[in-house]
């Protein structure tokens, strides 16, 4: 028997995980979840959770950020990640950096239950992609050669918005005020995206604020108070704010596919996702994912299935440490 580390690096939490193999199957024998903040070092957080005695063979990280010659300065994180340092640290060469969303791509094929958002979704063989809006919003690829799937990282999340109609052109005007500039998706795509469309809705005198709920913002995080009063339609604001936020979510998945064609599905992961679902059910999604025009023909039929396990990263990451093991037993 052996035993591999995976992880999933998030810059609101991380997630470490041991499984054990015998080559063929993965088990898990211990998981813990860390506060990000609360570690200013990585290597720290992780020797934390492996401790002095455990022997490993293989390890593998999902992480918020772009990946450079097996190093990452992440994203949302004051962290620099190096596979040789963790090497050392772990004792073994088989480590492996992703980006986070080539680790939930990889965690998507080892799922089998999702909720499907187009009726008229067909289900087909070919490449794959996964959006996915959490702390930030994250892309990635499976392409398909016939045989397996491969993941294709990317930082797509960070391409300019594009308005699709009067009201988003206004959006975009008071974003590039208040961001100096450059849009990016994930201004919108993320956690603090709610927040941003709450504060464009107010500026426009979209309709009355409630001052009881402003002083409830001062109080708690306003960006899941935004996000839960607009999915219960108890503010016409935060109601809003829920409905352009879904839309956008809906365009910016069919941008991706008419980039990709994933004929095999896209597949809308992170932790947003779930916590909104009926609110992408409602419409407002698949609304602004077929706002294509003349290519709106290319991409009606896909399936687009929303993933509601929060372990698809570890799942991913789990699965590429047990390849690197099987590649070493086969040299």
């Amino acid at each position: 028997m052996a035993y591999i580390l995976a992880g999933d690096i998030g810059g609101t939490k991380t997630v470490l995980a041991v499984y054990q193999t015998d080559g063929k199957q993965l088990i898990e024998v211990r998981k813990q979840t860390f506060a990000s903040g609360t570690h200013l070092i990585f290597n720290d957080l992780l020797q934390e959770f492996t401790g002095t005695e455990l022997v490993l063979s293989g390890a593998a990280f999902g992480i918020a950020g772009p990946i450079k010659n097996q190093k990452c300065i992440t994203t949302n994180l004051p962290w620099t990640i190096d596979a040789t340092e963790i090497s050392e640290l772990l004792g073994t060469q088989n480590v492996r950096l992703l980006n986070d969303l080539e680790a939930a791509a990889y965690g998507v094929l080892q799922l089998t239950d999702f909720h499907e958002l187009n009726p008229d979704g067909v289900i087909q063989t070919g490449h794959i992609a996964v959006i996915a809006a959490g702390t930030g919003l994250g892309e990635a690829i499976l392409f398909f050669d016939g045989v397996h799937h491969h993941a294709m990282p990317s930082e797509g999340g960070h391409c300019e918005f594009a308005p699709q109609n009067e009201l988003e052109d206004q959006l975009l005007k008071f974003l590039r005020e208040r961001f100096n500039g450059h849009v990016s998706m994930e201004r919108i795509l993320s956690g603090d995206g709610f927040g941003n469309l709450y504060d464009f809705l107010k500026s426009i005198h979209y309709a009355p604020v409630n001052p009881q709920l402003e002083t409830q913002m001062a109080q708690t995080d306003r960006n899941a108070l935004i996000s839960q009063m607009g999915m219960n339609k108890e503010d016409v604001l935060c109601a809003k704010a829920m409905q352009l936020f879904c839309r956008i979510y809906g365009a910016e998945a069919g941008n991706l596919a008419l980039k990709t064609l994933p004929l095999g599905g896209i597949y809308i992961a992170g932790g947003i996702a779930p916590k909104i679902l009926p609110a992408l059910q409602s419409g407002a999604f698949m609304e602004g994912f077929l706002d294509k025009g003349r290519m709106k023909h290319a991409i009606e039929k896909m399936p687009i299935r929303v993933v509601d396990n929060p372990e698809a990263p570890l799942l991913g990451a789990a699965y590429c440490a047990h390849k690197l093991l099987q590649q070493t037993y086969e040299r």
